[in-house]
């Protein structure tokens, strides 16, 4: 299925994104995916699992939560060619 320059936005809750739901997005292909997570660690999961046809391009803490452990990342994820 061709991408058509489309993209998504994600913004999961803690546990990250649903095993279905990534191999939807790897199904579909949108051609850019920004993904906003708080949480660090199941963001990193995701990426793991997307990287087999996305490559991440910017990734960007954000410090929501002063003097918390807390922090939002905000991660664009780019369609890797040919696929």
């Amino acid at each position: 299925m061709e991408s058509g320059g489309h993209s998504i936005v994600v913004d999961p809750p803690r546990t990250g994104l649903d095993n279905q739901l990534l191999q939807t997005i790897l199904q579909v292909q949108p051609e850019k995916l920004i993904y906003v997570s708080c949480n660090p660690s199941t963001l990193a999961k995701d990426i793991q699992t997307l990287s087999s046809k996305y490559e991440v391009k910017y990734i960007q803490p954000v410090d929501m939560f002063p003097q918390t452990a807390h922090v939002e990342c905000i991660s664009q994820l780019i369609l890797k060619e040919g696929n």
